[in-house]
């Protein structure tokens, strides 16, 4: 029985049933439990949880085979009276939720439900051999004993500060071993950790005990598997050794996701382990454990499957079983809705093995052989059918044409398009006032959703229009998941283009980070698809700091073009003062003044002349006035005048 209770999105439970490997239980993508009988390779059951759209299945567990009790019974001959059969009955289903379902596969119907154990989604759930007990470990660090006589929890203790990925319980039902990042095994009495094991660098997704010898007699073996890691680790359980290396490792071709293998009860007896890796390989050991060994060993037998095309297509194996042949081999490949069974006899002396299998034309045979023993849940006129879609998002379902009866004498006789239309122009301009239908948020996020499926550039440009934040971020917070990347894509399309659409594509990037940050910093490879838009967002922003100086420079240029236009009136040009030199030797004296004088010492000699000159004159002023006939006024005045 392999631990499939690594929570991933990119794998599926499949596991075959213990002891008989007479079923194959497998959950598909569309929520549904299908168990399948491996030697007819029909469909024996199937199963819908009540909330398997909400809270999808991460893990498969078979319980251990026990003697049925529930069903009807027929009466027995006595040449099988002393014959009771144990059968595979249980099967424990982790979900996102935090819930355990356990159906049972005898009855064909829901065993109980245990749930209030964890905060976060089960990542992998494993039986005890014998008691009637179940281990859970989640997302939330915790590790839960369930009972399932009362369906209550009964001890609950942390493990670990990450995740608990994966569980094993030993064969004699006294150790468990728990694994994140670091293994660690469990005293199940005192709920003590009695080793810690170190050596993987990612979660562990796979643990199996190898052996089922006591761990004082050095003979505990178990084997481990992590994500993104290509070998299968072999620990040793030692009393007095404090050594916490693996002792042996076994080579893969890519990261192992499932594992089955038959324990060792001696030294004698070799182990025999079967791994199907995520590429779709099954690699086959056997290994005699009786100490280290230094170099990692190669498988001894792969096998692969392709298909009988022209071009050879590679055809995935979801799970293998060991059975008690050592030639002998059960194999399951194909599609997780329709799994093809095989028993198959294999050569260990070849080391590779390719087989080429038509997987259409066997689906198509098994689909037309199928007898059905599907149990479809019986539905009354009362409840209420949910379909996956968009929620907040509900559309009237129509009834049938027909399937109501006609009441007798009534008229049969229908309306014609063009009173169907009148009526309706009628129903929508009551009031005098025609009113158009507004599209609500339900509908803007179906169109969205249509309109990126469809990359219609029409119906994504009407609904990008809309420049109205709060029902931005109703539309968005509509959107189923798968949506999002794909939204954050053509937003980044759209900024590259005309700075009008960039500035609309900004109010849907704001929402979409708000809204949905969580799920993108959730994403491995968030980098390499928002590359683009953290480029064109770095180039936007180194140019806004250029763009702001330059847009200050501008302001204070026209603001001052302004100011100066609105304070301006018109200005007189008319002089207010006018000055006028005396003569033009004063002008050609003032254009010496800034010269440095050649005689500046000789200044009072200049000032000598300049009075002879001023006497000269004034006694030609006084000849001009005896010719004019002046001579007759008194010598007072003469004086005075001078």
């Amino acid at each position: 029985m392999a631990d499939d209770g690594y929570n991933s999105s990119l794998r599926l439970p499949c596991v075959f049933s213990p002891k008989s490997r007479q079923y194959l239980a497998s959950f598909a993508q569309d929520g549904r439990l299908r168990i399948w009988n491996t030697d007819s390779k029909v469909l024996h059951q199937e199963y819908v949880p009540s909330a398997h759209l909400s809270a999808t299945c991460t893990c498969i567990v078979w319980g251990p085979c026990r003697i049925a009790k529930e069903g009807p019974r027929r009466k027995k001959r006595k040449s099988e009276a002393g014959h009771v059969e144990e059968l595979a009955d249980l099967l424990a289903l982790g979900t996102v939720a935090g819930s355990i379902i356990i159906y049972s596969a005898v009855k064909g119907a829901l065993h109980c439900t245990l749930d209030g154990g964890h905060n976060g989604g089960v990542n992998c759930v494993e039986w005890h051999p014998e008691d009637g007990l179940l281990y859970s470990g989640s997302d939330d660090s915790y590790i839960v004993e369930w009972d399932l006589q009362t369906s209550k929890t009964r001890c609950k203790w942390k493990a670990d500060r990450a995740s608990v990925t994966s569980l094993c319980v030993s064969p004699d039902g006294k150790l468990l071993l728990s694994a994140g990042q670091t293994i660690k095994m469990w005293d199940l009495k005192t709920k003590e950790v009695y080793r810690k094991f170190t050596g993987h660098s990612t979660a562990v997704t796979n643990l199996r005990f190898a052996t089922t010898r006591p761990p004082d007699s050095n003979g505990l073996y178990f084997v481990s598997g992590a994500a993104h890691d290509r070998l299968i680790s072999v620990w040793q359980v030692q009393e007095d050794s404090n050594d916490k290396n693996s002792v042996v490792s076994f080579t893969l071709t890519d990261d192992p996701q499932h594992i089955d293998l038959f324990t060792s009860n001696s030294k004698e007896e070799a182990v025999r382990l079967a791994v199907v890796c995520k590429d779709g390989q099954l690699h086959l050991f056997e290994h005699f454990l009786n100490g280290p060994c230094k170099k990692p060993l190669s498988p001894s037998c792969t096998v692969q499957m392709s298909g009988l095309e022209d071009i050879p297509v590679p055809v995935p194996l979801l799970s293998a079983a060991l059975t008690a042949d050592t030639r002998s081999l059960l194999l399951a490949y194909g599609s997780y809705l329709q799994p093809v069974m095989e028993r198959l006899d294999v050569n260990t002396a070849d080391r590779h093995v390719c087989l080429t299998r038509d997987v259409h034309t066997t689906l198509i045979l098994a689909m037309e052989t199928t007898v059905s023993k599907v149990k479809t849940p019986v539905v009354n006129a009362k409840s209420k059918a949910l379909f996956p879609g968009l929620p907040g998002h509900q559309a009237p379902v129509k009834a049938a044409l027909g399937s109501e009866k006609r009441k007798k004498g009534t008229d049969t006789k229908e309306m014609s398009i063009e009173e169907r239309l009148g009526e309706i122009d009628l129903s929508l301009e009551k009031g005098g006032v025609k009113e158009t239908p507004s599209l609500q948020t339900d509908h803007f996020a179906v169109l969205l959703v249509q309109g990126l499926e469809s990359k219609d550039a029409n119906i994504l440009n009407n609904v990008f229009q809309t420049r109205k934040d709060n029902l931005i971020k109703k539309t968005v917070s509509r959107l189923p998941i798968p949506a999002i990347l794909p939204l954050v894509e053509e937003i980044t399309k759209r900024m590259q283009g005309h700075p009008y659409t960039a500035v609309l594509m900004v109010r849907w990037l704001k929402a979409v980070l708000m809204q949905h940050t969580s799920y993108l910093s959730s994403l491995p490879d968030l980098v390499s698809q928002l590359g683009v838009l953290y480029h064109v967002i770095e180039s936007r922003v180194k140019m806004f700091h250029k763009l702001t100086k330059l847009h200050g420079k501008l302001y204070l240029l026209m603001t001052q073009v302004v100011t100066g236009d609105s304070g301006v009136t018109d200005v007189d040009h008319k002089a207010k003062l006018v000055y006028e030199d005396a003569s033009s030797d004063e002008d050609k004296a003032s254009g010496d003044e800034g010269l440095p004088d050649e005689d500046s010492d000789n200044w009072e000699e200049d000032e000598a002349m300049e009075d002879e000159d001023r006497e000269e004159e004034t006694e030609g002023m006084r000849t001009e006035s005896k010719a004019n006939g002046d001579s007759d006024m008194e010598p007072g005045n003469e004086s005075e005048e001078e």
